[in-house]
């Protein structure tokens, strides 16, 4: 118990960085979405998760060695989840344009975290009506109600708000537009679960070879981040060609790259500690295989659960109404209740 305890609260605590990423990008100066997008993304997708993915090496091996572990067919597919997960990492970024960070998140990882956990399952055989995998599917049922329920609070936000406070609490704010997007990006951001499905038998192999299961999955999130940087970096630059912002890039003697550096930096190591705590808070419920199942749902509702946290402090439910604020509240409850409920009925 005490090690379920203890992988709970490292995902948590990975999930409060994740949910805390998009605050630095707030600092970023001058810079065009598309430039600032792939430049902390150079730190999300490749910088941190290589640095994560060199834990995992044993002694005499080389970084491919690694990534090629479970054979060549394992690490293409994980790529090629990586490159599906882009679209949905890339669209998941205008989703918080157009939504904020509450309520795009809230709509977007809500899908993610349906997709992610179910099909998994699904592909691993699991019956989803009967015994570990009826109490997965109840799991992720109540975690989705919550979900919805703040979506909910999101559209009545959206009523009761006049255009000008929409736009003083998220700039570009467009809700049609926004919720479509964050639906898209929910169900291509599902790919990354697939993908480290993938990498399994490459943490398999590297567990095998010695490697502690405490690093063993990081290398998987690597080969899936991979993708997700290929698909990101050709919309970005085909951006830049298009909007003729690479004199964003051109800042380097000014403070305004510095700090554009700094904050993105700080952008991309929150956002990739979510997935360095999964895989190390994983490690910690092998003991339990339906937490570890529900691991994904977990994650993406604690997402939820801090994102709108940061969106109550940033004010972007600032004159939402006193019905919305605890519709909120009660979708927050009814999240934190499906880590409970499946928690209950593990042990």
């Amino acid at each position: 118990m005490e090690n379920v305890i203890l992988g709970l609260l490292i995902i948590a605590l990975g999930s409060f960085g994740q949910s805390s990423s998009y605050v630095p990008i707030r600092k970023v100066k001058q810079w065009s979405w598309e430039s600032f997008w792939l430049f902390q993304g150079i730190f999300a997708w490749l910088v941190f998760p290589v640095i994560g993915a060199l834990l995992a090496i044993p002694d005499g091996a080389t970084l491919s060695d690694v990534l090629l572990a479970g054979g060549n067919a394992a690490a293409w597919k994980a790529i090629g989840f990586g490159i599906l997960w882009g679209i949905g990492g890339l669209t998941f970024g205008l989703s918080m344009r157009y939504l904020g960070v509450a309520l795009g998140q809230s709509l977007a990882l809500g899908t993610c975290s349906a997709f992610g956990t179910l099909i998994p399952a699904l592909l691993n055989g699991k019956d989803l009506f009967h015994d570990e995998g009826l109490i997965l599917l109840i799991g992720v049922a109540v975690a989705i109600a919550g979900i919805a329920i703040i979506g909910y609070a999101g559209a009545l936000k959206s009523a009761n708000m006049s255009e000008d406070a929409k736009r003083e609490a998220v700039k570009d704010f467009a809700l049609k537009k926004g919720l479509l997007i964050a639906l898209l990006a929910g169900i291509m951001s599902a790919c990354f679960a697939l993908g480290l499905e993938s990498g399994v038998a490459v943490k398999n192999e590297l567990i095998k070879q010695g490697v502690a299961p405490l690093f063993a999955g990081l290398p998987s999130v690597l080969l899936v981040t991979i993708g997700g940087f290929i698909t990101n970096a050709t919309y970005c630059i085909q951006q830049n060609i298009a909007h003729k912002t690479f004199k964003d890039y051109a800042t380097v003697s000014s403070g305004i790259f510095v700090n554009n550096f700094i904050f993105c930096a700080l952008a991309g190591l929150l956002w990739y500690s979510q997935f360095f705590g999964l895989e190390i808070g994983k490690s910690f419920l092998t003991g339990s295989p339906v937490l570890l199942a529900f691991s994904w749902c977990i994650l993406m509702s604690l997402n939820v659960l801090f994102s709108n946290v940061w969106g109550i402090i940033l004010k972007e439910w600032k004159g939402a109404g006193q019905k919305t604020i605890i519709v909120l509240i009660v979708g927050l409850a009814v999240l934190i209740a499906s880590v409970l409920v499946v928690g209950g009925m593990v042990s």
